[in-house]
């Protein structure tokens, strides 16, 4: 049974696929036009699930472009592990290419596949590959079909062979906040990001209000490492932050694996984000916010392969499978393992709320009303702009 996305009618202002959980409220369009030239090749492949091929039939050939190493233990491992879940797929063939800078790098990439693989569906996951490197290659060829991890699609004015995908992954470093309140015994816990942008934001606000839920009196420290991967920067910060007591760690880089096992080593507890990170740290994990790229990009899969509409702008959260929390780890007891089952479920049926007001920032200004709520799809969430309170640093450059 598919499940059902949630799809608003707003145009996404996210920037940057990075970043956790855009909250956009993208157009309806049905993708039946871009379909149409592509569905005959389709039309002889078996569908999705069956045993085998055909004789004669060729297979779909699916490619995947990573901006950095396939098995990062982070942003591109994520989306490795999805590229997996299509390589098992009856009639499907894949390729993939990591480390592929965000310049015309890609595009050459992109013909490659197209041209030497004869790849039909293309994900190009990076954020710095939308514009103009996609935009350019579906122009040229309005046959194949691009995805792209990010909120860049504009119906107006970009090629309806192109479609957007993202997650509310903000719900998994929320009830990751909850394990982290749960254990953390010195009350002082510490969050290393790459750059105070909103989602960014989103993710350590919701962490915030995670522990804060469980354990009022905690704070999180926050450090800014200002890009995506700086693992010198990440080491020194992580380092900083136990030297002054903190004793749970987490992250948003490109790859949490440096701050992992630097906890580890140091014994401090951790919690991951973008994949499982369980085996650098076998102690201190406690959890994680995970992306489920698998159910995108198979249910991507069974709709193009069927003949069947999709929109050109997903998203989803714990109820749409699209993002899930890492196994709890050894040092998590069972009542914080209730309280964050109670908190997921929450999500999952919406009758628990993020960004619930009253809520003040971390300099004492009401930013959401105690009438107020800003659920998951609401807009203004993506152009946030503060911490919340019990979050300690400043989104000042």
């Amino acid at each position: 049974m598919k499940t059902r996305v949630q799809i608003q009618g707003v145009k996404s202002t996210l920037r940057n696929p990075r970043l956790a959980g855009g909250a956009d409220a993208p157009r309806r369009r049905s993708s039946l036009a871009l379909l149409g030239p592509l569905l005959v090749s389709l039309s002889l492949l078996p569908a999705v699930g069956c045993s085998k091929e055909a004789p004669g039939d060729q297979p779909l050939t699916v490619g995947f472009i990573y901006v950095g190493a396939r098995d990062d233990y982070g942003y591109n491992q994520a989306h490795a592990e999805g590229a997996a879940a299509v390589a098992k797929l009856a009639g499907v063939k894949t390729r993939e290419e990591e480390n592929v800078a965000e310049t015309v790098a890609v595009q050459k990439t992109i013909e490659s596949m197209i041209n030497l693989d004869g790849a039909a569906v293309i994900f190009p996951t990076s954020f710095g590959y939308f514009d103009p490197h996609i935009l350019k290659v579906a122009e040229k060829y309005p046959d194949k079909v691009f995805l792209h991890c990010g909120g860049l699609y504009d119906a107006s004015k970009h090629p309806s062979n192109v479609g957007s995908y993202f997650g509310y992954i903000d719900e998994a470093e929320y009830v990751s906040g909850v394990v982290a309140g749960m254990t953390t015994k010195s009350g002082k816990l510490g969050f290393i990001a790459a750059k105070p942008i909103p989602q960014v934001l989103r993710n350590i606000n919701a962490f915030t209000l995670g522990v804060r839920s469980v354990n009022p009196s905690a704070t999180t420290a926050v450090i800014f490492t200002g890009d995506w991967s700086m693992p010198v920067k990440e080491a020194e910060a992580a380092n900083s932050l136990i030297d002054q007591g903190v004793d749970v760690l987490t992250a948003h880089v490109d790859s949490p694996k440096v701050i992992i096992e630097l906890a580890e080593r140091r014994g401090a507890f951790s919690t991951g984000y973008h994949t499982n990170q369980a085996t650098l740290a076998p102690k201190g994990y406690l959890t994680g916010a995970e992306w489920n790229w698998s159910k995108v990009y198979t249910d991507y899969m069974a709709w193009i392969r069927e003949g069947k509409p999709y929109q050109h702008l997903l998203r989803g959260g714990f109820k749409e499978g699209f993002v899930k929390l890492s196994p709890y780890g050894p040092a998590v007891s069972e009542e914080a393992k209730k309280k964050a089952e109670e908190a997921k479920a929450g999500l999952t049926d919406g009758t628990l709320v993020i960004f619930k007001g009253p809520i003040k920032d971390n300099e004492g200004k009401v930013v959401i009303d105690a009438s107020a709520e800003q659920k998951q799809t609401d807009i203004v969430l993506e152009s946030m702009n503060y911490l919340v309170e019990g979050a300690v640093g400043s989104v000042r450059h």
